[in-house]
This record gives structure tokens, sequence and C-alpha cells, in this order.
């Protein structure tokens, strides 16, 4: 693992130390960390998301309804159980 060394604003860091401090999380690493990871995992979300108007914007009209578009969304997602 690599190590670096990052600046955070006052109410940055507040809001930080309290998390810590809630039993949150272990550390301010561990924190950060989960921070990019939902980052990471919102973006891939986005990629796909954008893949799918992509798609159907080149294929044209559809046959499928609202109900059979959102759940291929939210398969695809990975949401079904969180929606």
């Amino acid at each position: 693992m690599s190590r670096q060394s990052i600046s955070f604003t006052e109410p940055n860091n507040n809001w930080l130390s309290a998390q810590i401090e809630a039993q949150e999380y272990r550390s301010k690493s561990e924190l950060i960390n989960d921070l990019i990871r939902q980052a990471r995992a919102k973006e891939e979300q986005l990629n796909i998301i954008r893949a799918k108007l992509i798609q159907a914007e080149k294929s044209g009209f559809t046959t499928q309804g609202q109900a059979d578009i959102l759940s291929e969304f939210k398969r695809d997602l990975n949401l079904e159980t969180e929606l």
C-alpha cells in the first residue's frame, strides 16, 4: 500500500475526526479509502448508464415497456435491492 500525505480544510478535518470519534471508522485512512471505493463504484454505475443511453440512441425505438427497461437497468447496475 502506498502512503500519501494530504491536507484537509478545517471543516473536512472536523468531519473526518467526528466519524472516527463516532467509531464509524478506525482511522482517517480507512474512511478515505471507503470514500474512494464509493466514488469508484458510482463512476462505474454512471459508465453503465452512459453506455446504455448511447446504445439506446443508436438502436432507435424499443418494444420494451418502462418496467422492463427499469428492471434491466437495476439488474445491470446491481441495484435491485437498493432501490
